[in-house]
């Protein structure tokens, strides 16, 4: 229903920082300061939240929002198990309860009464009312509230309110420059640098593109996978093609354009 899952604390995702972003999650953390990231889609927020969560030896929640979530799915519901009616905790509610990390990734998709829910967890209160059960939940120690979202891609309706905004720190992501992206592109595929170089110097080159015809600028994640594609026998362009082209666009003319761009970069 979720889409939650934990980390533990020994299992720390890889991640390289850009910046000083770390020391400002471990100082929210201390502060028991909501966080709140903002950046295109593949640059790296979740995988920056699990590896803090771990770092700090915190349980995560991530959820997944999207257009049906509601304030229901995050705070638990009735379930009928065994022939008896069961209140089930949702994933904000275990978090609450166990001082863990909740992330919600891309929390502007949710249904606009998640945004209620919020406010009263985001402040000096941090408190959770549960209205069906007529708990309510005072944030236990370790407990974060984590949003991400990508204001790039928001058009007016798909935006957070600035009474939202204001109750979060924020971090601004953007793609990895290219000193940091490559590393990266090695590690995650195994691919080797000349070849990462290649893939992270077209992505850039995509990356220019946003706003002329491309929405959105080619992720990371997409890089990795263009990357290991290339370390599983596939051919160099093909693998671009699939993972760094395809993705980008429908329209056959885009398409075409991308591929031509692809054919100068990679000669």
């Amino acid at each position: 229903m979720d889409g939650t899952f934990p980390v533990k604390g020994a299992d720390a995702p890889f991640y390289l920082p850009q910046g000083d972003e770390c020391d400002v999650f471990a100082a929210a953390y201390a502060k028991s300061l909501p966080l709140l990231l903002k950046g295109p889609t593949g640059c790296g927020k979740t995988r920056f939240v699990a590896h803090m969560a771990a770092r700090l030896g915190r349980p995560l929640y991530t959820v997944a929002c999207h257009d049906d979530l509601s304030a229901a799915d995050l705070i638990g519901r009735y379930l009928l198990k065994g022939g008896e009616t069961v209140w089930v905790d949702g994933p904000l509610t275990r978090a609450v309860r166990e001082g863990a990390i909740c992330y919600l990734d891309e929390v502007v998709e949710a249904r606009k009464d998640v945004a209620v829910v919020l406010h009263p967890l985001t402040d000096d209160r941090r408190i959770l009312p549960i209205d069906r059960t007529g708990e309510e939940l005072h944030a236990a120690p370790g407990f974060l509230l984590v949003a991400s979202y990508n204001p790039g891609y928001q058009n007016i309706l798909k935006t957070l309110k600035p009474s939202t905004r204001q109750r979060f720190l924020s971090l601004e992501f953007t793609f990895p420059k290219p000193e940091h992206e490559i590393p990266v592109v090695m590690r995650e595929s195994g691919l080797d640098r000349d070849r990462a170089a290649l893939l992270v110097r077209l992505a850039g080159k995509l990356r220019g593109l946003k706003g002329q015809d491309l929405e959105e600028g080619v992720s990371t994640r997409l890089v990795v996978y263009a990357a290991s594609l290339i370390v599983g026998g596939m051919g160099v362009e093909r693998a671009i093609r699939a993972a760094m082209i395809e993705p980008l666009s429908d329209d056959p003319d885009i398409r075409q354009g991308l591929l031509d761009l692809v054919v100068a970069v990679t000669g």
